[in-house]
């Protein structure tokens, strides 16, 4: 008899237990004490973040975000740009339907929204402008007594941060020269540079297979003048000047020139090599409607000296165990950019976000839950509650340095539950508990009763 009131006291315990529990996850209250921004710096104006971005209190439940962001600026070149047009007849050539637009008027006003690009909030970069065609004498177009010297080239403008300046110049280049001697335009352009520029480019904008150089200007299209071009374009090279080349304007690659028993095509190839495969830098050999991208987009991108790309970024973000026993973790949202773990690692209790990279401009982002469980251990009441231990973060930079960095700044949370009779629980649990005690004090006396009788 003792035994099955001892039973059913235990029953009626753990029946009041468990509505004391559950009015207590109802009644207990959760508050944000602290909110303050973790933030690790990277570059010169990127950035790792974590921040609690949503409260819902009622539902005992924060989002927290996790944000990468690279703000690193689109780099410009620096150092110094000739800039080596060709001003020979052949660009007063009509490309359009309507005989309305030149090859100049293309090359040129390409040529200068390149230029407007690469100075744009540019100061450490300086362009220069060469022209070249052949001698021009414009009294006597049957002197030639200056061709194949530097007399083939012109110095439009010398270096120069102005890029108003320099597209005014290229205004007044005029195309009348005969021939093209780009042996004279390169040249004459590398003894512009300064001695000691940080970098040296020269972009050459041509419509034209060479057909002399200098020293050479007969026959045209001779071997001597293939190979002095090619020898002047590997010289520079080798000087460390990056060399960038657009030629178009070659209508029938097949047809052989005076003067030499190859082809254009094969010219062009012996010179300039090809675009997989090009003799020095960048080789674009392209039709006329494929002028402007080149130059404004394809050799704009190529002058462009580091990715601004942050790599193998990985964030660790560590949970005190107090978070992962009570709180029930959930993402709001795949993250945008990289892989992270499904769940909770509870080896070391917690999430890895990998990003293979991140592109200048980029913003990677992924949002997770923290919200109480109903089974919690009420000894977390009234304890402050750091929701993260801290995160570590490494990346490889743009000049291929790998970098770490730790913090453990972090939100804060606390339970409170309301004073009430009996601790940790309202009203509906005082009622409930009264209850059961009148049932169980029903039944002892209903036992006691029926032992009494029996005797």
């Amino acid at each position: 008899m003792r035994k099955t009131i001892f039973i059913i006291i235990l029953f009626l315990i753990a029946i009041l237990i468990t509505n004391i529990s559950m009015a207590s996850y109802s009644t207990v209250q959760m508050e944000v004490i602290e909110e303050p921004v973790c933030t690790i710096q990277f570059g010169n104006n990127s950035s790792f973040e974590k921040r609690l971005i949503e409260k819902n209190l009622n539902n005992k439940e924060v989002t927290i975000q996790l944000q990468v962001v690279n703000n690193e600026g689109s780099l410009k070149p620096t150092g110094e740009l000739m800039l080596v047009l060709d001003n020979s007849n052949s660009m007063n050539e009509t490309v359009d339907d309507n005989e309305e637009v030149t090859r100049r008027d293309l090359i040129f006003e390409s040529a200068k929204t390149l230029v407007s690009n690469l100075l744009d909030n540019n100061e450490d970069l300086q362009v220069g402008i060469v022209s070249f065609s052949s001698y021009y004498n414009a009294s006597d177009l049957s002197d030639i007594s200056q061709e194949a010297t530097l007399a083939d080239a012109n110095l439009v403008s010398n270096l120069s941060t102005n890029a108003s300046e320099l597209n005014s110049a290229i205004d007044n280049i005029s195309a009348n020269g005969p021939r093209t001697d780009l042996d004279a335009g390169i040249t004459l352009a590398s003894e512009q540079f300064t001695e000691n520029a940080s970098n040296k480019y020269i972009i050459v904008l041509t419509d034209g297979v060479p057909n002399i150089s200098l020293g050479n200007n007969n026959p045209y299209y001779s071997d001597d003048t293939i190979n002095a071009t090619k020898s002047k374009l590997l010289e520079l090279d080798s000087e460390g000047i990056k060399i960038i080349t657009m030629l178009t304007g070659i209508n029938n690659e097949d047809e052989v020139p005076s003067g030499t028993s190859k082809t254009y095509g094969q010219i062009i190839t012996e010179i300039f090599g090809t675009g997989d495969s090009p003799t020095v830098g960048n080789f674009y050999y392209v039709t006329d409607d494929q002028v402007e991208e080149t130059i404004t987009t394809d050799i704009y991108n190529s002058l462009l000296p580091i990715s601004q790309s942050y790599k193998d970024i990985v964030i660790k973000d560590y949970f005190p165990q107090e978070i992962i026993d009570n709180f029930e973790f959930a993402y709001v949202s795949d993250a945008n950019i990289g892989n992270i773990s499904a769940e909770i690692d509870k080896t070391d209790n917690s999430i890895t976000w990998t990003i293979p990279e991140l592109a200048n401009g980029e913003t990677a982002t992924v949002q997770y839950t923290l919200k109480l469980k109903q089974d919690f251990d009420s000894n977390i009441v009234d304890k402050l509650l750091d929701t993260n231990e801290k995160v570590d973060i490494s990346y490889t930079d743009f000049n291929g340095e790998t970098k770490n960095d730790t913090s453990d700044v972090t939100p804060v949370l606390k339970l409170t539950e309301p004073p009430a009779v009996l601790p940790h629980a309202g009203i509906t649990t005082i009622l409930i508990t009264f209850g059961i005690l009148a049932i169980g004090l029903f039944i002892f006396s209903f036992i006691k009763l029926k032992h009494y009788n029996d005797f």
